[in-house]
């Protein structure tokens, strides 16, 4: 833990829980600071647990609230459901078999499999890699998976790849070509759940637990489903709407190494740790080399870009430098859960919440803790700028479907829609213009830079092309 008055971290503490804001759809616009304990009762949450990690060390852990209406209080070492947080974790272990050769990476998994293989379809066999697998961009179906009551049926693996009954999901195939785009698939991670149980005839949370837990000393996490009684007794129950418990407390996910990891935030900022410490080749417990850690940290198809938003071996990575960070976010039934890790400044946050209803609160959270730190910046809030006095935004523009028109006024423009007010778009790159009351973008072009031709109308998810008419 990180050198610091017991009194001085409770205060930092109280300033994070009181400091949450909610997010609108506006960019760089948020709601009034809002308590941890009001935001939960608003959101039908029972139980969230936080996790901080500062210089390279856990800062503080801490639970909030009650396992479930009337129950124990939830402590940082509460097992939580983490959702997809299981994958970068799987993912992790992969790595370690890669480093003793046990599997190769660019492998076709069907050189592996020996339980079930991926099916060819029309004559056509696809050939798959772990890699393809774990970076989401073999091709392969099933974006997530709903769980199954603690009381049963539960499918095998195998019948969960091929649909089969109990299994409640579509069969996993390969319906995109493998290596050419990235798509979130929580079937491809199964596929490569059952790779390495075929590999190294393993039970699945024996060899999480000899790969990655017990190194690390994840001593109350555990990839077993359904959880044994020693976790279930313990654990923050399932609520996904209204404050309402999930029958039996939780949902049973046999596709474990997507979605089964139950662990505590005292667990996950400690696996954040030792990560960011072995990628400063500093000791670690994990037992990786930097330049395997690097690896799962780099874009892994030709058009993905460094520094835009790109996912790598198992985590989703963003940022340049100081803000590069690798993150992976949580959603099971009833659960929600975020791990965000600055390695370069040592620096992130886990957050845990037993309430689908209460999704927001993880970012919330998350936000509240980078502000108290004085993390850098991690959400882009379009800068102000000048409005460049030698351009003539202004004028009559028109498409298809209406017209608008622009008018200067000072270091703003004003855009007046057919029956709407006129509103305010304030510069914020060359040649762009954001709205504050709105999310609403502007875009001008065209072949005379001093008179834009053309303006781009981006406002929510529609994106409209207007031509200069006067």
């Amino acid at each position: 833990m990180s050198l610091m008055s017991t009194a001085d971290l409770e205060e930092r503490i109280q300033r994070v829980i009181s400091d949450l804001r909610e997010e609108t759809t506006v960019p760089g616009r948020y709601g009034a600071p809002c308590p941890l304990h009001q935001r939960m009762a608003q959101t039908g949450t029972p139980a969230v647990s936080v996790g901080v990690i500062e210089n390279f060390d856990v800062a503080w852990t801490r639970g909030f609230g009650t396992l479930a209406a009337g129950a124990e209080p939830v402590a940082a070492t509460t097992p939580f459901q983490c959702g997809s947080l299981s994958k970068p974790v799987f993912a992790l272990a992969v790595m370690k078999l890669a480093e003793s050769g046990a599997v190769d990476l660019d492998a076709d998994v069907n050189d592996y499999l020996t339980s079930w293989r991926v099916p060819a379809n029309d004559g056509w066999q696809p050939r798959v890699s772990l890699r393809h697998l774990l970076s989401h961009t073999a091709g392969t179906t099933v974006h997530g998976f709903a769980g199954y009551p603690a009381s049963g049926p539960w499918p095998t693996v195998p019948q969960v790849l091929a649909g089969a009954p109990p299994a409640n999901n579509q069969a996993v195939v390969v319906d995109v070509l493998p290596g050419t785009q990235c798509r979130y698939s929580g079937g491809g991670t199964t596929i490569a759940q059952q790779v390495v149980v075929d590999v190294t005839g393993t039970l699945f949370p024996d060899l999480m637990r000899t790969l990655v837990l017990d190194p690390v000393g994840m001593t109350d996490s555990g990839f077993e489903q359904p959880p044994p009684a020693t976790v279930a007794t313990r654990a923050a129950r399932s609520h996904p709407w209204n404050g309402t418990e999930t029958q039996g407390g939780y949902h049973v996910y046999p596709e474990m190494a997507a979605a089964g990891l139950w662990s505590t935030a005292a667990d996950l900022a400690r696996l954040g740790v030792e990560v960011v410490r072995a990628l400063r080749g500093q000791p670690s417990k994990l037992g990786l080399s930097p330049q395997t850690l690097s690896s799962m940290l780099r874009p892994q198809l030709p058009n993905q870009e460094a520094g835009q938003e790109f996912i790598g071996l198992g985590w989703f990575c963003s940022g340049k430098e100081e803000t590069f960070r690798f993150w992976h976010h949580g959603w099971n039934h009833g659960y929600v859960a975020t791990m965000l890790m600055l390695p370069a400044i040592g620096k992130g946050v886990v957050v845990l919440v037993n309430s689908n209803q209460g999704w927001m609160l993880r970012g919330e959270i998350a936000d509240a803790v980078v502000r108290e730190n004085g993390w850098p910046t991690l959400k882009e809030t379009p800068p102000i700028g000048d409005i460049a006095p030698d351009i003539a935004y202004a004028g009559t523009y028109e498409s298809p479907n209406g017209r608008l028109r622009v008018a200067s006024d000072g270091n703003r423009l004003l855009v007046t829609f057919a029956l709407q007010p006129a509103l305010a778009v304030y510069p914020a790159a060359a040649g762009a213009f954001s709205a504050r009351a709105i999310n609403l973008q502007l875009r001008f072009a065209g072949a005379d830079p001093a008179r834009p031709s053309e303006l781009t109308v981006v406002t929510g998810s529609k994106t409209e092309l207007f031509k200069r008419a006067d």
